[in-house]
């Protein structure tokens, strides 16, 4: 996944912006607001029943989800394929000013600037986006005792144990001679290799693959290249006889987690010489 940043300056018009609108308190801004922060809407709740939650992509939003919160507003549209291009709207940082927790990865430090633009009294909260199995799992027990979402967290969990064994017998019926085939992975794919029960012989990214490194991951003489279709560097080792897949780390609008998953599956296994 790429570095994301955001041009602190057009958070600062932005902010001004809010604060304005907030200062006339017509009519009009209380349209906008019901239009745009939807999402956000049962901030008049109490918040430890029913917490508001912005996140910054929908893989953080597809982590809360997991843990059981139901009120989750995303910042960086899915359509938007780097987040470094979006500029957040003053809808955002409405909705950032009502939020319970404000989710973010350590690889996107405008998370804090977005909070400090909007006033947002909202707790911060750092999330490990890898979806490796575990780590997932401990993030969303982690995120579930925050809100106070527990039980909904378990029983995400459970289902999620279930889907995530079958897609791994499924490809280990598939792999060729029923060996591990050797795979080398982006540095943010790696989980996939784990989903088909490969063997990591090496790993390359963020950075482009450099020439020395392109004679070493060919000498492993991988099957697979499991390649970020977030921040893809074109073919990694041409002319290797390694099949390149690419895998998705993002999760879609419904912020559902599974389909990830269930996506890199077929491709695993169509790569792998299944039907």
């Amino acid at each position: 996944m790429a570095r994301t940043r955001v041009r602190i300056p057009a958070l600062v018009a932005l902010s001004a912006a809010l604060l304005l609108t907030a200062a006339c308190g017509g009519d009009k801004a209380g349209s906008d607001k019901a239009s745009d922060d939807a999402p956000a809407k049962s901030s008049g709740e109490p918040g430890k029943d029913r917490p508001v939650v912005v996140v910054t992509t929908t893989w953080e939003g597809a982590f809360a989800k997991a843990a059981g919160a139901e009120d989750v507003k995303v910042i960086v549209p899915q359509s938007v394929h780097h987040a470094p291009d979006y500029d957040p709207k003053p809808s955002d940082l409405a909705a950032v000013a009502k939020a319970d927790f404000v989710l973010y990865a350590p690889f996107e430090p405008y998370a804090a600037k977005i909070k400090e633009a909007a006033g947002s009294k909202a707790k911060l909260v750092e999330v490990n986006l890898d979806n490796d199995p575990d780590k997932v799992k401990a993030e969303v027990d982690r995120l579930g005792a925050l809100f106070g979402t527990a039980d909904a967290a378990t029983k995400w969990k459970s289902g999620f144990d279930t889907e995530y064994g079958k897609l791994n017998k499924d490809l280990q019926a598939v792999r060729p001679g029923g060996k591990s085939p050797a795979v080398v992975s982006q540095v943010f794919t790696a989980w996939s290799a784990k989903l088909a029960g490969a063997t990591v012989v090496g790993t390359y990214g963020p950075e482009a693959v450099t020439p020395a490194q392109l004679a070493e991951l060919s000498a492993k003489k991988p099957a697979l290249v499991l390649d970020n279709a977030h921040m893809s560097t074109g073919t990694v080792l041409p002319d290797s006889g390694a099949r390149q897949v690419k895998i998705v780390n993002y999760p879609g609008e419904d912020l559902d987690l599974l389909p990830v998953y269930r996506n890199a599956a077929a491709e695993l296994k169509k790569a792998l010489g299944g039907s």
